[in-house]
């Protein structure tokens, strides 16, 4: 017995956990393993004493995903090693701990990126496969299970089962998205992407409504390899979900004369002033802005900019196209005491036009208005417990307050019921605001 898991035995520390929306607290029982070992040994314990097992990795998860109040929360951030790294094939080995960022500083060099990112480059790859996320391309490279070769899963039982599409691919296919309902990954073999430069052409569109951002969106699907859409939650009327869109590609062989320059590891940092301030200060100035009145004024600016320059094409660094939102370090911490919650609907292409108009109408119903919307096209995956329509979806952050919490739950039930309706779907990596009927 490892001695992380005798002194469990006493009684695990307890710890106060938050979702990184922050509008999530919980106390909880806590351990972090640093071996595989001791992880057997942890889950040995907790079978032992009848204890529900909830698995933790960076904590990026917006919600309430990586707490629990009446089990044990296991961090596997400390199981971080890269275990092999093949660049003639792309193919990469390692603990679950591993991060994002772990994982492209050390495969950029040789023209290799993940092929698939979330919008932060933090999350360990155990949370990304348990949350099967999806990035700005899922339309065309699905979400990230679609790139894993195989993995190792700790079952319930203390079993360890190797996983693949062909191995006891039903397992694979269930863990992939289960949320660590099936057991703890110990080892993770996963495929990246070979890239010919460092960087991605960008170009940015102005679109006036929500049906023209639907517009615009089909109409460069075909020749984007990332395409996301910024939406303005406080406009009203006409202009009713109007954005900025961002649609990228990726370099072809020749087309970037410095590509070979552009793929140090140097070339894909961020930058490290934002408007003249340092990035780690950065979010005291958004947090004086971060109101009603301010989000508005910042809205209205940007749209107005993007309207100025439709289409204007530039070139960008994969980390800095595809990390916004790690410009800001703490940002979430501009939201306030509260924090936020950020809820995220998934709506089947057929009915997604009325479903997410109703949806951003209802905020204004109800005078709560998103501080952030994200929105992107998807395509269906094989993953049993998916959160992937064949259609789009809407992320909408809101901040929290005393005076809007209770508002905040009868509002998105709302639009819950109206995204069920239209068969929609929901992710839990993010979600804090179902009901077990929903």
């Amino acid at each position: 017995m490892s001695a992380l898991a005798a002194s469990l035995r006493a009684g695990a520390p307890w710890r106060v956990l938050d979702g990184y929306g922050r509008a999530v607290l919980a106390a909880c029982r806590y351990v972090a393993p640093q071996t595989v070992e001791e992880l057997l040994d942890v889950l040995a314990h907790a079978r032992g004493e009848g204890l529900s097992v909830t698995f933790r990795g960076a904590g990026r998860s917006y919600g309430d995903a990586a707490v629990n109040t009446h089990g044990l929360v296991v961090d596997t951030c400390r199981l971080n090693r890269l275990l092999r790294w093949e660049p003639t094939s792309g193919v990469c080995e390692a603990e679950p701990g591993l991060t994002i960022e772990g994982l492209w500083r050390r495969t950029i060099a040789d023209g290799y990126w993940p092929a698939v990112v979330p919008g932060t480059m933090f999350p360990t790859l155990g949370g990304c496969l348990s949350a099967n996320v999806h990035g700005k391309n899922n339309y065309r490279a699905g979400p990230i299970g679609e790139h894993v070769e195989e993995f190792d899963l700790i079952t319930a039982r203390g079993e360890t089962l190797r996983c693949s599409a062909s191995e006891n691919a039903e397992v694979f296919h269930a863990a992939i998205g289960g949320m660590g309902s099936f057991g703890a990954l110990a080892r993770v073999k996963i495929r990246l992407k070979r890239v010919a430069s460092g960087r991605l052409e960008v170009a940015a569109l102005y679109a006036r409504d929500l049906d023209e951002v639907f517009d615009l969106f089909q109409a460069h699907l075909p020749s984007s390899d990332y395409l996301v859409g910024w939406i303005d939650g406080f406009a009203t009327a006409r202009q009713s979900g109007r954005g900025v869109l961002h649609a990228a590609r990726y370099l072809k062989p020749g087309e970037d004369p410095e590509a070979e320059d552009t793929l140090r590891v140097e070339r894909q940092g961020l930058p490290g002033h934002i408007l003249g301030f340092p990035r780690a200060q950065a979010w005291r100035v958004m947090r004086a802005m971060t109101n009603d009145h301010g989000i508005a004024f910042v809205n209205a600016a940007k749209c107005r900019t993007a309207r100025w320059s439709h289409n204007h094409r530039y070139l960008q660094s994969h980390a800095a196209f595809a990390f916004l939102l790690d410009y800001v370090p703490d940002w979430r911490l501009a939201y306030g005491p509260g924090g936020f919650i950020q809820y995220q609907v998934f709506v089947p292409d057929r009915s997604a036009r009325e479903c997410l108009r109703d949806a951003l109408r209802l905020c204004h119903d109800h005078r709560i208005r998103p501080y952030l919307g994200v929105f992107k096209r998807h395509r269906l995956d094989r993953f049993l417990l998916s959160h992937a329509v064949d259609g789009w979806s809407l992320a909408l952050d809101f901040r929290v307050t005393a005076a809007t919490r209770e508002r905040l739950k009868i509002l998105t039930s709302v639009i819950t019921d109206r995204v069920l309706d239209a068969g929609g779907r929901f992710y839990f990596a993010k979600d804090s605001v179902l009901t077990p009927d929903q």
